[in-house]
């Protein structure tokens, strides 16, 4: 059975995260350059207080940021528990190879920029060069089209998926000014109240979205960013054994599309309203901009493939038998393709504008040259490995 269900995600699931990160990875590129374009441009002004219009008593970006960004980490959560039970990091051996990359590519990063930025303010955009955009760097694979090879897209999500994983514990642990005790024990309390729903066998979906909407209020007041209620959530919806008809297939299943072209869009066009400098030069050489961009350009492909090796000559996990090397460093470029996770970090790292704007801008510059390498590696590899 456990064979079978996992032959239908493979085939079903997985084939429909892949082709939606995918097409998503396109428009979130098309969004970005209408973006930027309004923000430079006579409608600048008005196109970048439309941000800010008042709903609620908060802006319609932080609506877009701290409410519908959670139902985008719902999405990943689930995905990440699927893997857990039924894909890639369903058994540790297969495991390791994608944890130990994200591992990599977590901690050279950080640390190239805290060797650039130590003692400085800006010393908390650590987090900034440690994320993966899952689709950007989907969408940036699919060109490559049949070529690529089953194992390498399986790899890349699982990596994209913890390094996400990895990302929402840094948020959670280092980007938290001020708790609110009282309110986080009762979005504790909800959840753990999910829990016990899951545990009674109640496998409506209902109960766990009022519950998950619930937590997330008081998750929002407690000083931890809500969008970690997202997660949280997936871990309580029922997965049962996994079938087309569980409601966590269904909610993944349904959320694929809405978060991939209509919330990962919005975010975009949000939070990439930047106003180009007329002096790159100055802004290329501060130091968090040096910290971002060595991060995401050589940080990450050098962290993952070394923790890779490092993983397989210990013994610990080997190479799937269609891969090696060259492919593994190729696509630990893709993975210096920040955009989404890394923009959202800087959001809650930095409260200067203009540093925001400025570190904004290298990440895009910086995703931008680590997909073009990543994509030019691996058509080379590729083809000579067809």
């Amino acid at each position: 059975m456990r064979k079978k269900i996992k032959q239908i995600y493979q085939s079903d699931l997985f084939k429909e995260f892949f082709e939606n990160e995918k097409s998503s990875g396109l428009v979130l590129i098309g969004c970005t350059l209408i973006s930027l374009i309004l923000a430079n441009s006579i409608f600048g002004a008005h196109y970048h207080h439309t941000w800010l219009t008042p709903i609620g008593g908060q802006t319609l970006e932080y609506w877009i940021n701290d409410g519908l960004m959670t139902i985008f980490f719902l999405l990943i959560g689930l995905e990440l528990e699927r893997e857990i039970y039924l894909g890639e990091l369903s058994k540790i051996k297969e495991a390791l190879l994608p944890i130990f990359a994200a591992l990599g590519g977590m901690l050279v990063p950080a640390g190239l920029y805290l060797l650039l930025n130590h003692g400085d303010i800006t010393r908390s955009g650590a987090g900034i060069p440690m994320a993966t955009d899952i689709a950007f760097a989907l969408g940036v694979l699919s060109l490559l089209g049949n070529r690529v090879p089953l194992s390498l897209k399986v790899f890349l999500t699982a990596l994209a998926v913890i390094d996400d994983l990895g990302a929402i514990l840094v948020i959670a642990a280092f980007y938290t000014k001020t708790l609110f005790w009282s309110n986080l024990l009762s979005a504790l309390g909800v959840l753990l109240a999910m829990f016990i729903m899951n545990r009674m066998k109640v496998i409506k979906l209902w109960p766990y979205l009022i519950g998950g909407f619930i937590m997330w209020y008081f998750m929002l007041n407690s000083g931890i960013h809500a969008t970690i209620t997202g997660v949280l959530l997936a871990f309580v919806i029922p997965f049962e054994n996994g079938e087309k008809k569980s409601i966590s297939y269904q909610l993944q299943h349904f959320l694929h599309k809405p978060v991939g072209f209509i919330i990962l869009p919005l975010f975009a066009l949000a939070n990439t309203a930047i106003v180009l400098s007329s002096n790159i030069g100055e802004t290329l050489e501060q130091h968090y901009s040096i910290g971002i961009a060595l991060g995401l350009i050589l940080g990450k492909p050098i962290g993952i493939s070394l923790f890779c090796f490092l993983a397989v000559s210990l013994g610990l996990c080997k190479l799937p038998d269609d891969l090696n090397w060259k492919t593994i460093v190729s696509v630990g470029f893709l993975g210096g393709i920040g955009f989404t996770m890394s923009i959202f970090i800087t959001l809650l790292a930095f409260d200067d504008q203009q540093i925001i704007n400025n570190a904004k801008f290298v990440i895009l510059l910086s995703s931008l040259v680590a997909g073009i390498i990543g994509f030019l590696l691996l058509k080379q590899t590729l083809k000579r490995n067809p």
